[in-house]
């Protein structure tokens, strides 16, 4: 019931909003078909920087989509 409240462990409006700039910059290339980390660790082997914030939140929260 927590969790439903936003007293959970789930991510913030704040860190949901950060996913969804990510989701939304093409210049890490497309996301259809992988994960979120999956998608930043790609953009990463090729160099292209993606925000280490992203990274984290998507480690903190494996279960969230």
């Amino acid at each position: 019931v927590a969790e439903e409240a936003g007293g959970g462990p789930g991510p913030g409006p704040a860190v949901l909003d950060m996913l969804r700039l990510f989701d939304l910059a093409w210049e890490y290339g497309p996301c259809t078909g992988i994960t979120r980390l999956q998608r930043w660790e790609r953009a990463q082997a090729l160099g292209l920087s993606p925000p280490a914030l992203v990274r984290d939140a998507l480690l903190q929260h494996p279960d969230d989509p």
